[in-house]
């Protein structure tokens, strides 16, 4: 895959400090009418560290990354993206924090009138980025995940995966802080999911962009927490006699069940749990 990857982007709002967390949640719920969705919620995620949601379908997975985009307000609770508290931000400051974090969403939900180029562009284009500057950066990030031959095809002409990947390239656009990936490889099959996988990967890797990503697919999980992206070989096993003990450290667990977190932590941690609920999930 090629090594480029967009290099402008939105003006900086990460933190000063490298060991500030990038995203912070402290007892967050929220509920929807009168069903509680998430309660007391409170995690954080360091700059450059991938953290893996889990759990079962509707156990509050995508509610969170929307309130982490806020997209979503709390009931109660802090929620804090580079440093910055964004349950009371108003909208205006909202959309400029939004323009360092890229989305990946369920269902890549791309714009079936419009072309790749402009799918990928969308936000530069509301940014009244000058048009030469916005098509090299398109062609950049459409590189990145190797879908530069598609540049002039519509959404519907792609299939699953490319349309997932034409969502990565915009996600990646602005070169962001943070990235949310919501089920990235969600109804894909197996063979286009690991390329996916690869990308988020090769996300992570090559540019060390602070990460959450749902999963519904374990295996997903598991390729990311125990490979490393190579730039000329590609996604390959971290070595078991290394250093990390065929590990990546920066890869975290997430785990929620029935509004609550019932798990956070290392991969050897989450592996090696006693909690009978949690040894079911992961059988």
């Amino acid at each position: 895959m090629s090594e480029a990857i967009p290099s402008a982007g939105a003006a900086a709002l990460a933190p000063t400090d490298d060991q500030s967390p990038v995203v912070e949640f402290r007892d967050v719920s929220i509920r929807f009418e009168t069903k509680p969705v998430l309660r007391d919620i409170s995690f954080s995620v360091q700059r450059g560290q991938t953290l893996i949601l889990l759990g079962p379908a509707g156990c509050g997975k995508s509610v969170l990354l929307k309130l982490a985009n806020g997209l979503l307000i709390p009931d109660s609770g802090s929620i804090r993206i580079f440093g910055q508290e964004i349950t009371t931000m108003p909208q205006r400051d909202l959309f400029a924090l939004r323009a360092n974090i890229g989305m990946v969403f369920q269902e890549s939900a791309l714009f079936d009138s419009l072309d790749v180029e402009d799918n990928v562009a969308y936000r530069l284009h509301e940014e009244h980025v000058p048009e030469a500057e916005a098509h090299a950066r398109v062609v950049e990030a459409l590189k990145f995940v190797e879908l530069e031959q598609a540049i002039k095809k519509f959404p519907p002409e792609l299939s699953g995966g490319m349309r997932r990947r034409v969502s990565i390239a915009r996600a990646i656009i602005n070169n962001p802080d943070l990235i949310l990936y919501d089920s990235p490889t969600g109804g894909l099959d197996p063979i286009t999911s690991t390329t996916i996988i690869e990308l988020v990967m090769k996300q992570r890797d090559v540019s060390h962009t602070t990460s959450l990503m749902v999963t519904h697919r374990l295996q997903d999980a598991f390729t990311l927490a125990t490979h490393r992206y190579d730039p000329e070989h590609g996604m390959k096993p971290i070595p078991k006699d290394g250093p990390d003990h065929g590990i990546d450290p920066g890869t975290k667990f997430l785990m929620l069940n029935e509004c609550h977190v019932v798990f956070q932590g290392t991969t050897e941690e989450l592996v090696h749990s006693r909690d009978p609920w949690i040894r079911e999930y992961l059988n």
